[in-house]
């Protein structure tokens, strides 16, 4: 499926409050215990879109995917074992597929564009964390070519912090 990406703009946060919200009864149905009335919130999202870090994948006018790149990352990043140390790395955050869309190569699409997006800019690699309970998650990005460098422990668990080498 081809979509067509756009920064996130205030008239969009309604949607995408819908479906971060099918999203997590998603994962309740599949008992991955991620998201919540906590986290994340319209707040999270809303300074995402004040900062310009949040970005919509769009299917015709139908919001398919969402993710938030940026470097801001929790202390407990430093817990891992980092591949590439310098300063060119961009940190997902968010990375949500609308549920009726889900298994039609959206995600690994999305992170295809955002590889290419980051690589044109001049990044150098591609961090992230995963929930260790979220298996489809972690296939995904396992496939997509990250590689587990630490481990942090938040609210929900374990998480996985894992990076990826964008060179060209």
């Amino acid at each position: 499926m081809k979509l067509r990406y756009r920064t996130a703009v205030l008239d969009d946060l309604d949607e995408i409050m819908r479906l971060v919200s099918a999203a997590i009864c998603e994962m309740k149905r599949l008992q991955i215990d991620q998201w919540d009335a906590e986290y994340p919130t319209r707040a999270d999202f809303e300074e995402d879109i004040h900062r310009k870090t949040l970005v919509i994948g769009l299917s015709g006018t139908k919001i398919a995917v969402i993710y938030a790149l940026n470097q801001d990352c929790d202390e407990q990043y430093a817990n891992a074992d980092w591949a590439y140390r310098g300063t060119a790395y961009a940190v997902l955050h968010r990375l949500c597929v609308l549920p009726a869309m889900q298994r039609q190569g959206i995600a690994r699409e999305t992170l295809m564009h955002m590889e290419a997006k980051l690589r044109q800019r001049g990044y150098q690699a591609l961090r992230l964390d995963v929930f260790s309970e979220n298996p489809y998650a972690l296939r995904l990005y396992r496939k997509d070519g990250f590689y587990e460098t630490g481990i942090a422990e938040w609210r929900k668990g374990r998480f996985l912090l894992m990076e990826k080498l964008l060179y060209a």
